[in-house]
């Protein structure tokens, strides 16, 4: 591992636990076991490694995506792997980090918002066409309108003015979102099949 992705590295474990804000350049280096001197040879400051890290994130996600598009049978079955994928990367974001992401480093958040719009809802209308085609998804979506509308459902779950964190779980927001959306699309066929997936037998 080179210098850059131990720094990198270091930097999302810290901020993945305690947030963005409260960790600074001292933390980092200490918690790497490498001087200040060495981290700013490669990063300018805090906001540059931000950037960096969000970099590394988005296409790894991007890369997991398409990995988990090309090993599904259907659809449905890349929905419900998705979800199993956003709980895994959702279970270790501490929600603070969206927050200081937004308000600290917009910069980096402007990045997340572009791959959200450019990636995410690109893949999402792709996988609604496909569904419509399959017969799994309801012919009469607006495959443009809902994929919009599933990322901004995901940014919703993490808002802490509507959902706060000391009375919501965030991934269980996300789930009944998810839930509720996949239902929601879902011809009588689709609905069969996710409820076998989610191993809930048809009565």
């Amino acid at each position: 591992m080179s210098q850059i992705e131990r720094i990198i590295q270091g930097g999302e474990e810290l901020f993945l636990t305690a947030g963005i804000k409260s960790v600074t350049m001292d933390d980092i280096a200490k918690h790497l076991g490498m001087s200040k001197k060495t981290i700013y040879q490669f990063f300018k400051d805090k906001n540059d490694l931000v950037i960096a890290l969000v970099t590394k994130k988005l296409k790894e996600d991007e890369e997991q995506m398409e990995d988990i598009i090309s090993k599904s049978a259907n659809v449905i079955e890349e929905m419900i792997n998705m979800m199993k994928c956003s709980e895994d990367i959702f279970s270790r974001i501490n929600p603070i980090v969206i927050h200081d992401m937004q308000k600290y480093h917009p910069d980096a958040w402007a990045q997340f918002q572009k791959f959200k719009a450019e990636v995410i809802v690109t893949t999402l209308e792709e996988l609604l066409t496909k569904g419509i085609k399959q017969g799994y998804i309801r012919p009469d979506i607006d495959v443009r309108i809902l994929a919009r509308m599933r990322v901004a459902q995901v940014e919703l779950g993490f808002n802490t003015k509507e959902f706060p964190i000391a009375e919501f779980n965030p991934w269980k927001v996300q789930v009944q979102f998810l839930e509720h959306f996949n239902y929601g699309i879902c011809t009588l066929k689709g609905y069969k099949l996710l409820n076998q997936y989610k191993n809930i037998n048809d009565e």
